[in-house]
């Protein structure tokens, strides 16, 4: 089973930067810019480690993870421009396992996270379904009505970001920065449109009608049932 982080930062593009290096490594995130946000995905979700921004528009981190040590021994990494030691300090003393100050390395962040990690032991399998779609991620593979669909690599990753990104408008640059490699490589502009045209033709009933993965205009796609790992 894929571990589970919640990931706490008002900054949208570190949030975002943060995040797709993470899944890279395999991990599923959960994205938050608020404690308010933070606290309802934490209840929702079997959360492994929570990164967590100090200084956030609706309160501080500090009290957040104090609130979450009152019930929880989960993994706890703060990631703050507050770099002072008594800073510090008061982050362990609130129950923090790790701290890491901005700027960093997203390489540095990775490693850190895997380390904290390896506490928690990976289950062998899991299955994300939606509606009448099953995704297995440890097998790399997806059944529709109990069958197997054949997709490709590409298009498998593109589900899987879907549906582990449900209910939310992923922009088109989000999707091109978690499933291609960008680093100076270019992407032909028509790429994901052409694959998310062949992936809704073998997972929807009636590819003609956005019904499950819809393109919104001027704003990027979204999958719009609900996904419950089992």
């Amino acid at each position: 089973m894929s571990q589970e982080i919640l990931l706490l930062e008002d900054d949208d593009s570190l949030n975002l930067s943060v995040s797709l290096k993470l899944q890279k490594e395999g991990y599923t995130l959960h994205r938050a810019f608020s404690i308010q946000e933070a606290e309802t995905l934490y209840k929702i979700h079997n959360i492994s480690l929570i990164i967590c921004d100090i200084t956030l528009p609706d309160g501080s981190g500090l009290d957040f993870c104090s609130r979450i040590r009152q019930e929880s021994s989960v993994l706890f990494l703060f990631l703050t421009a507050l770099d002072t030691e008594e800073d510090m300090m008061a982050g362990y003393a609130q129950g923090a396992d790790d701290y890491i100050t901005k700027p960093f390395s997203l390489n540095v962040l990775v490693s850190k996270v895997n380390v904290l990690m390896k506490r928690f032991p990976k289950e062998k399998s899991d299955c994300i379904v939606s509606g009448d779609i099953a995704l297995y991620p440890e097998e790399k593979r997806v059944c529709k009505n109990g069958q197997p669909v054949t997709l490709t690599a590409r298009e498998y990753s593109l589900l899987a970001f879907f549906m582990e990104n449900s209910l939310h408008i992923l922009s088109r640059n989000q999707l091109l920065e978690a499933i291609w490699d960008i680093d100076g490589n270019f992407v032909d502009e028509n790429t994901l449109s052409v694959n998310i045209r062949r992936l809704r033709e073998k997972i929807e009933d009636n590819p003609s009608s956005p019904a499950i993965l819809k393109n919104v205009r001027g704003l990027g796609y979204i999958w719009e049932r609900n996904c419950e790992r089992r």
